[in-house]
């Protein structure tokens, strides 16, 4: 599951007005379904509710996509993007966090997200709000964009960034821990080859089943079962407990994991044997919901930023038997690699409204 590690280009963001005091800029606005359909590149009926998708989502992140977090991930290892931790306002049920960013070359952007219980759903949560992207030339707005699908859509490529480049050569089973929208979206970027052994787990044996059927795949009994065969485990889960023990990981396993906002997914045991990777320093430096559960009170030297991978800087995997950890926390700088290509896709495919502001 190696990759090429070589930076890719990125193309510059070309403007959509300049306006003035007495000609405000248009803003493009993207709605949920909009959203989505610039980080697919499936275009969708105007007609059709913001659920209800026309054609069925690429099986790959777009060139596009994986250019510009790799573009994000290598400035953050370099230390030329800017971002400060991220902070919340806590609520009796929720929170609602702010991700200020920029990533030169891609532009600046602020992410206003919420994050609360859904009471459709006990103990799954809910993801909402809104990604403002700016000109990083002169601080124009340029478009207003639902989070929640450029959220998924991003964590969901930098996790497959991840696996495809610590991974193994030769591992090809691939266990998804969790049934939700962020598993919906790592489940879509597999390849056919991947899809073809790959198992899902979670704790709702129906949504495990359905989530199963959706995408080809073969349903788990449990999530132990799904661990104990896997090569490479993506984790995508709301836990406020581990969910994946130390003692059903083989040797060599990657693991990816990209959830648990509220509590750590992997267990104390596993992020001591492995080696580790984060997307920032702070992944560890700085408490939740800024850094990991899982990384707190870790020496800086254990965690290796995966952008210094992707750039050849370290050299990521050292052994076969080696067991590699990804704990993502998420990074405003990803949230501006992602509005920089849905925006530049949607003006290219028409899609969204304008307003002036």
């Amino acid at each position: 599951m190696s990759q090429d590690s070589a930076s890719y280009p990125i193309s510059p963001i070309s403007p959509i007005s300049s306006g003035t005091a007495s000609h405000p800029a248009q803003v493009l606005v993207l709605d949920h379904a909009r959203t989505e359909a610039a980080l697919t590149g499936v275009p969708r009926d105007p007609t059709h509710s913001a659920s209800t998708p026309t054609a069925t989502p690429t099986s790959t992140p777009t060139a596009s996509l994986t250019a510009a977090l790799t573009h994000a991930l290598v400035a953050i290892a370099r230390g030329e993007a800017s971002s400060p931790p991220r902070i919340a306002a806590r609520a009796p049920h929720g929170l609602l966090g702010a991700m200020p960013g920029y990533v030169p070359g891609l532009g600046l952007a602020a992410k206003l997200i919420t994050v609360f219980g859904d009471p459709d759903q006990p103990g799954r949560s809910t993801h909402r709000g809104l990604v403002a992207y700016f000109d990083e030339h002169d601080g124009r707005l340029l478009a207003l964009l639902d989070a929640e699908p450029l959220t998924a859509a991003r964590t969901a490529a930098t996790a497959t960034l991840a696996f495809r480049a610590l991974a193994r050569p030769d591992a090809s089973r691939i266990a998804i821990v969790g049934t939700g929208a962020q598993a919906t979206a790592q489940l879509a970027l597999l390849t056919d080859d991947e899809a073809a052994s790959a198992t899902v787990a979670g704790r709702d044996p129906a949504r495990v089943r359905a989530l199963a059927d959706r995408f080809g795949v073969a349903p788990a009994a449990s999530i132990e079962e799904a661990v104990r065969g896997a090569d490479i485990v993506l984790c995508c889960t709301g836990a406020r407990e581990p969910v994946v023990r130390r003692e059903w990981l083989a040797p060599g396993t990657h693991i990816s994991s990209v959830g648990g906002s509220d509590g750590p997914e992997l267990d104390a045991a596993t992020i001591r044997d492995a080696a580790l990777f984060a997307e920032w320093p702070g992944a560890a430096g700085s408490p939740p919901p800024a850094g990991a559960h899982e990384l707190q009170a870790l020496a800086a030297d254990r965690v290796t930023l995966i952008g210094a991978v992707l750039d050849g800087a370290h050299p990521g995997r050292r052994a076969a038997a080696e067991l590699t950890v990804f704990k993502s926390t998420g990074h405003a700088a990803l949230d501006v690699a992602a509005a920089s290509v849905a925006h530049a896709a949607a003006r290219a495919l028409g899609l969204g409204s304008t307003v002036q502001l």
